[in-house]
């Protein structure tokens, strides 16, 4: 298989509205209580916007590819850059199934292409399930400051 034809996949059922997890993707000043803690702008479809983990004074550029309101938020982001897909599917008037896809990984060299699946998996994974907690039960679960441990 090449590496063009891998989608890494995370999903999980989310017990609010599409219209909620899509403000939550898409909207920083909520973003910022499960995933990163600083964004730049809301996304928007056609820019760049800066996201920041403070904590591990970590940033990234994230360019807006496509968004659908309430179904779909496309961007492109990292080091190397690959695709993200916010698939949101509203299975009924409060729930929403969200699938995250990484895709687009030519640019990652065969020796770190393994780290870079499991890593991804395990870093959208921890996304979903603290926006899960967060939009459900308004906890943050302070997921991904606790992810790594930092010198004190």
């Amino acid at each position: 298989m090449n590496k063009k034809d891998i989608v890494i996949e995370v999903q999980m059922l989310i017990r609010t509205p599409a219209k909620e997890v899509f403000e939550a993707i898409v909207n920083p000043e909520i973003t910022k209580h499960f995933w990163f803690t600083k964004g730049s702008a809301k996304l928007q479809k056609g820019t760049t916007v800066t996201w920041e983990w403070e904590m591990y004074n970590v940033s990234s550029e994230v360019i807006v590819h496509d968004i659908i309101p309430n179904e779909k938020v496309s961007v492109v982001w990292g080091e190397p850059k690959t695709n993200i897909d916010f698939l949101l599917h509203a299975v009924d008037d409060q729930s929403t199934y969200l699938k995250i896809q990484n895709y687009g990984f030519e640019q990652i060299d065969d020796a770190s292409f393994m780290s870079f699946i499991i890593d991804s998996t395990g870093g959208f994974t921890t996304v979903i399930d603290g926006m899960k907690a967060y939009l459900e039960n308004g906890i943050n679960l302070n997921l991904i400051a606790d992810k790594f441990l930092r010198e004190q």
